[in-house]
């Protein structure tokens, strides 16, 4: 049995949005129905200001603003610096995975993926 609540709302933050859907359809796979959307760290900054999220499961590489400095603003404000957090990217140099550790990552995910890696991420995030 998951450690984690299906209940809870995730958002899923990505510039592209046949990615979005693919998590999204991973997401309901496992579960989870309270699934809402952001097409960059702006977006995403935006829902944070004003729904309650519970977790974020987040692109790197975005216009506007990058996974990593929206992970970083997460990070910076009290009442979303515990948030749990997923990146999700295609780049995976040891220099980007250290960089979003130190900006306090919950972990990481290398495109492309498969639902049972995910499922993996989400559970080891909530175990």
């Amino acid at each position: 049995m998951p450690n984690f609540d299906t209940k809870m709302k995730i958002l899923v933050v990505d510039d592209f949005s046949t990615m979005r859907r693919i998590v999204k359809n991973i997401l309901r796979q496992l579960g989870f129905d309270n699934i809402v959307e952001a097409e960059d760290g702006e977006a995403a900054k935006a829902k944070l200001e004003t729904e309650r999220i519970d977790f974020v499961i987040s692109d790197w590489n975005m216009p506007k603003m990058s996974g990593l400095e929206l992970l970083k603003w997460v990070r910076s404000h009290d009442e979303f610096k515990d948030m749990p957090f997923l990146m999700v990217t295609a780049e995976a140099q040891k220099e980007n995975v250290l960089e979003a550790v130190k900006a306090k990552v919950s972990n990481y995910i290398v495109k492309p993926f498969t639902a049972e890696t995910l499922s993996d991420k989400i559970e080891k995030i909530f175990s």
